[in-house]
């Protein structure tokens, strides 16, 4: 099989005898050509090296090798995809292939990924100077991370809630009930893209009232009933008041995180001046560290913990542990200021270390546990 020919064009020149009785075309000059052209042969598919590959914070590391050595290969392809279906890739209903080419090694760390399905697809192929190969068979890796979205339907008025961002609006709340024209009716009418969705998975849960009063809270949409998730937050430079916990779904509606017995929080206010608690149950524990810009939340629900992280330098803030005994949704307080949620996040491998470190840590765990 010919696959390129572009390098040079085969040239044709007969010779004919005088009497035009007959016509030869030599062909020995071609033949010479074509017999000192080299061929690369088709390179074979490479074969993943399922028990070499790693998923750990947020990358995957995906490894192969050659069936045999092959010293003509050029560069490998590496193709993934998310799907939420285990085993061998569907057909229907999967996302499209991502290409990452000219990979020269037979190792690549795919970094930076948010894991919004359970599960990834992954395949390579080798490629030399003139033709890539077959495709390795695709193996299939587990990314299961916790994805939410803040649920709109419930939070409370003042707050202007998009997917995973929230900010305080002070054109809401009574002000607005007070409203009968045209202005509330655009307020009301204008959902963001996941409004459906999320009123959705929220009535499946069974519902709730609006956060009104001082109960300035979003709740994530999604429960924590066990295994171990991770999720970040980041607030903007000019809040003044906001606090980062969980708490069972009976938190009532004029509530405030970490003033019940049900909710857990880290709190933080800048106004008139700056103070970094942790709150449960109506306590509070004055926090003498460095206020982080971003925040990571660990979320053991098996295991009773639930800790609080520098997100940058994956420092402990501090440690609540208690009896988890009904799910857990995140929570989230904000007032004169915004947030970003991020989700679909591995544990890091720091967290798990420090977890395993951190058997004791009563200095910064047993005065507001039950």
């Amino acid at each position: 099989r010919v696959t390129m020919a572009s390098v040079f064009r085969i040239s044709l020149k007969p010779k004919v005898s005088d009497s035009m009785t007959h016509l030869m075309v030599d062909f020995s000059l071609e033949r010479r050509m074509l017999q000192a052209v080299k061929f690369l042969p088709v390179p074979k598919a490479p074969e993943i090296d399922l028990a070499a590959c790693q998923v750990a914070d947020n990358c995957i590391t995906v490894s192969w090798r050659m069936p045999e050595e092959d010293s003509r290969i050029d560069h490998f392809v590496l193709e993934y995809r998310k799907t939420d279906f285990d085993g061998l890739p569907r057909v229907k209903d999967e996302q499209h292939w991502e290409l990452i080419d000219y990979i020269k090694a037979t190792e690549y760390t795919l970094s930076g990924l948010k894991f919004d399905r359970k599960y990834m697809n992954l395949r390579v192929q080798a490629c030399n100077k003139a033709v890539a190969g077959e495709y390795s068979d695709p193996v299939t890796l587990e990314t299961k991370a916790f994805v939410f979205s803040l649920d709109s339907t419930s939070s409370h008025p003042n707050l202007k809630v998009e997917g995973t961002y929230v900010e305080w609006d002070p054109t809401g709340g009574k002000g607005q009930e007070k409203i009968k024209g045209k202005e509330n009716k655009s307020r009301s009418g204008a959902s963001s893209p996941k409004r459906t969705s999320l009123g959705t998975r929220s009535s499946a849960r069974g519902g709730r009232d609006r956060f009104i009063g001082e109960s300035y809270t979003v709740l994530g949409d999604t429960a924590v009933e066990s295994g171990q998730h991770y999720w970040e937050v980041r607030v903007q430079k000019d809040c003044k008041s906001y606090s980062v916990g969980v708490t069972y779904r009976n938190l009532g509606k004029f509530d405030q995180l970490g003033k019940t017995n049900s909710s857990w929080c880290i709190h933080i206010n800048n106004w008139l001046q700056t103070t970094f608690s942790a709150k449960h149950n109506n306590k509070t524990k004055i926090l003498d560290i460095p206020i982080p810009d971003r925040i990571g939340v660990y979320c053991n629900f098996d295991g009773g913990q639930l800790a609080f992280y520098n997100a940058n330098s994956k420092e402990l803030l501090y440690t609540f542990r208690t009896k988890f005994t009904q799910p857990l949704l995140p929570g989230f307080m904000i007032w004169c200021g915004g947030l970003t949620v991020s989700t679909g996040l591995q544990v890091p491998s720091a967290v798990k270390t420090l977890q395993k470190n951190e058997n004791g840590l009563s200095s910064s765990t047993s005065s507001l546990n039950n």
